[in-house]
């Protein structure tokens, strides 16, 4: 395409690109003269014409209308409706190169946002396989234009479902249940839920698997209780598949793209699966947080462990607890650990899961963390922090720089939250960033986990 071409810059407009990097979103990034293009489906070396369309002064979203050049990290997906299907975008980058990108990704957070001109950022800490690695999967339910129930993910941009009956990513043991539940739905005559009318019941199929244990849970995610004939479906498929556990409803009555309502009621079996993580029982029910990659989340928590070196004697809080899966495994090296979670179903089964594995060093407390932390009986030596994707509240924060525990672990799944709460941390000496461990918990996608180490300044 010629320069004329491209300084249109028009929506439509048909444009050579080279791809140099990936960005936090998993796309491509190239530039056509002095303005950058994001292009999804593309990877560093690929030389590709693109299709504006989406454009902007400065930058503009591209569509891949052709390869004209592959780069030499680029493969072949192992899945065939990856390039349709929104579940995953990096299938066809060398996972290699997906690993490099991820720390390349988190490194250049750091110095944009942080202000750390050389961030000590370790190579990415991995599972032990790139594929089948998710223990749980959610999927919206459809119906087919000639009537057949359909479950998978969206297309990609779009609310158009793509049919799967297995998935590459998630535990391949998951896999019959995702092609054979539909059918049966479809025999019950059980009607899909109809998100523009608030219409119908069935809005999701939800799967989970204990890595460790096989043990599964199948929920439906309907819009009211009234499901005919759930109960005798419910035994026929805890008699058909050995490993099902329990079959739950959750109810989400709700215009909303919230997946769980915050009612469930077991059908048959147990409410509950049994899993083993870091050598610990954890009972894990439908919809609790639990990170979905058990092995990668072991190996992150077994370098936290390495790295806080423990003794003993200390004084641990664990802030953003959930139900206790980190909490519980460092509270066995130390003096204390106090876990902190605004949601009470979470420290319900954190302090069920302490009695489980017959842990009584551990205290947790339910409310928000910025109001809890200032109120502690006991000053921490070491305080976690685990938070959802926003990051910390500016309150927990200040909390830390007035308290100045000694040592600060701070887990994120979004660099930039990480990155603009290390600066205000590390601000004025009074923390000093010593390491950055990134961690893949989500391989074929653009998701990276951290676990950033600080050290309280010298006074």
């Amino acid at each position: 395409m010629s320069d004329r071409t491209s300084d249109r810059w028009q929506q439509g407009d048909l444009v050579e690109v080279s791809i140099t990097d990936l960005n936090d979103s998993g796309d491509g990034v190239g530039r056509v003269n002095s303005r950058v293009v994001f292009i999804p489906d593309t990877t560093p070396g690929d030389r590709a014409l693109v299709r504006l369309v989406r454009v902007k002064p400065q930058y503009a979203y591209g569509k891949l209308q052709q390869l004209l050049e592959s780069s030499s990290d680029r493969i072949r997906p192992r899945c065939i409706v990856a390039d349709k299907c929104g579940g995953c975008q990096w299938q066809h980058i060398a996972y290699e190169h997906q690993l490099e990108a991820k720390r390349h990704q988190v490194i250049q957070t750091l110095q944009r946002i942080g202000g750390f001109a050389h961030p000590p950022v370790d190579p990415v800490l991995t599972g032990n396989a790139d594929l089948g690695y998710r223990n749980k999967a959610t999927y919206p339910v459809g119906k087919s234009a000639t009537g057949q129930i359909q479950a998978g993910y969206y297309q990609k941009g779009s609310h158009h479902l793509i049919n799967l009956n297995q998935c590459p990513v998630q535990d391949p043991r998951l896999n019959p249940l995702l092609a054979e539940v539909k059918q049966d739905i479809q025999q019950r005559g059980w009607q899909v839920y109809d998100e523009k009318h608030h219409r119908g019941q069935v809005r999701h199929l939800a799967l989970r698997i204990g890595r460790r244990t096989g043990e599964m849970l199948l929920t439906l995610i309907v819009k009211d209780w009234d499901l005919p004939g759930i109960e005798a479906q419910a035994q026929e498929w805890l008699d058909r598949y050995p490993q099902l556990v329990g079959v739950s409803l959750n109810r989400q009555s709700d215009r909303t793209n919230v997946i769980f309502g915050s009612e469930t009621r077991c059908i048959a079996g147990h409410p509950y699966l049994l899993e083993i993580f870091a050598d610990l029982k954890f009972h894990v029910l439908p919809d609790t947080f639990f990170q979905v990659y058990t092995e990668a989340a072991e190996a992150l928590l077994q370098e936290i462990t390495h790295h806080l070196n423990l003794q003993g004697y200390e004084v641990l809080v664990d802030a953003y607890c959930g139900i206790g899966t980190l909490t519980l495994p460092l509270a066995q090296k130390v003096q204390q650990a106090i876990g902190l979670e605004v949601q009470s179903a979470a420290v319900e089964q954190a302090q069920n899961n302490a009695r489980f594995n017959q842990i009584t060093n551990t205290t947790f407390q339910v409310g928000e963390v910025e109001k809890l932390l200032p109120h502690l009986e006991t000053t921490p030596d070491i305080v976690l922090l685990d938070p959802p994707r926003q990051g910390c509240d500016r309150a927990v924060i200040e909390t830390l720089l007035q308290t100045q525990p000694q040592r600060i672990v701070y887990v994120s799944c979004k660099a930039a939250t990480l990155a603009r709460d290390l600066k205000l941390l590390c601000q004025n000496g009074k923390y000093h960033l010593t390491r950055v461990q990134p961690a893949d918990f989500f391989p074929q996608t653009a998701h990276v986990e951290c676990a950033a180490f600080l050290e309280r300044g010298e006074e």
